[in-house]
């Protein structure tokens, strides 16, 4: 593991404080396939206290989705915005649903290819990685990690516009496929 405290700049198309000034971050990288960056993650969702926001692409990791159906079962907000890619019918967006976590798929780009998630407001998790064993075991991937509520912030308001963009998952577990039923 890298540990480097940053000054990081944060170039942005947004008219956000972010895009001119320099912020104080702790800033940490993982790489695949050398270093166990699941392991890392997952360990940073079972630490989550209040809230998580997943945005993903590829999302197919066991222990990642059992991590967040763990944070949602002590009380932790989870809530994700998938790739339309995860409407398939045994995605993770199926296991998340069934665990009563609210997905949503982001339908509107051509790919939904954010790959991030921020815990309790403040950590900042993202990088080339998607959420998928193969991301772990067979790519030369990266993940950052930035502990810094003012990045974070730019994250969730870029999180909260890709919901108004997205539409709610209807997997087997939604509401309307019981009443069908």
């Amino acid at each position: 593991m890298r540990f480097v405290i940053a000054l990081l700049l944060v170039f942005a198309n947004t008219q956000s404080v972010l895009a001119t000034q320099p912020v104080a971050a702790k800033v940490s990288v993982c790489f695949t396939p050398s270093e166990q960056c699941e392991d890392r993650i997952v360990a940073e969702i079972d630490r989550a206290r209040a809230s998580i926001r997943v945005q993903a692409y590829g999302f197919t990791s066991l222990p990642i989705i059992q991590a967040l159906q763990r944070a949602a079962g002590r009380g932790v907000e989870v809530l994700a915005i998938l790739d339309k890619t995860n409407e398939r019918k045994y995605s993770g967006a199926t296991l998340l649903e069934a665990a009563g976590i609210p997905v949503w798929i982001d339908y509107m780009q051509s790919i939904a290819h954010n790959k991030i998630i921020v815990i309790d407001e403040s950590l900042v998790i993202g990088g080339s990685y998607n959420y998928t064993a193969a991301a772990q075991r067979r790519n030369a991937e990266n993940v950052t990690f930035i502990d810094g509520r003012e990045v974070a912030r730019e994250f969730l308001a870029n999180w909260d516009s890709r919901l108004k963009a997205s539409r709610a998952f209807e997997g087997p577990n939604s509401v309307s496929n019981k009443e069908a039923n």
